[in-house]
């Protein structure tokens, strides 16, 4: 059974990736492509409707060339 802080931490945690995409200005689809995941696997992230694994999560830091810890700036109240 998933907690309510469970989703709000997924919802988060793909509302950032969406933040830190778009601001590199890519599509889903380049991300995908650049972190060699599947489009829709992105989506499903963006929307909280994913929870990544510790792999997923550090391909997306690769594709968005970025450190693993700016994925996380923010999120839960840290800062």
């Amino acid at each position: 059974m998933i907690k309510n802080d469970e989703i709000s931490i997924q919802v988060e945690f793909g509302k950032r990736i969406r933040y830190l995409r778009e601001k590199k200005r890519i599509s889903q689809e380049e991300l995908a492509f650049r972190c060699n995941l599947n489009k829709n696997y992105i989506s499903d992230i963006e929307r909280g409707t994913r929870n990544p694994t510790l792999k997923g999560i550090e391909k997306l830091a690769e594709g968005l060339e970025i450190k693993l810890t700016e994925l996380f700036f923010g999120l839960g109240g840290n800062n």
